[in-house]
């Protein structure tokens, strides 16, 4: 994240009902300016061994760098996976308004 002043992290959960609870603890905690649930995804993975695959739903969060760790640790505190997907991504660029917005709102 060296340099970025936005970022983008990934987490995928197991339904719409969980994806909602996690949502919410991060907004509430203003870890994230904002949340997108996306339902109806396939994930096709490698666990333990095995090639699994399950329906899940994706959620995107926009944040700063600064609240990553403590975004991390909120997803994992309430998610029900033993290993839970928690990727991150640097916003390159975007709306100067949007960006603005972002950063206002996780403070």
């Amino acid at each position: 994240m060296v340099g970025a002043k936005h970022a983008l992290a990934l987490v995928t959960a197991p339904d719409l009902k969980t994806a909602r609870k996690i949502a919410s603890a991060v907004l509430k905690s203003k870890l994230a300016a904002c949340a997108n649930l996306i339902p109806k995804i396939e994930s096709h993975y490698w666990w333990q061994g095995k090639l699994e695959k399950s329906a899940e739903v994706l959620l995107l969060f926009k944040t700063t760098p600064a609240k990553l760790s403590a975004l991390e640790k909120c997803v994992l505190s309430n998610h029900p996976y033993d290993t839970p997907e928690f990727v991150v991504l640097p916003i390159a660029a975007g709306n100067k308004r949007y960006l603005a917005w972002l950063e206002a709102s996780v403070r």
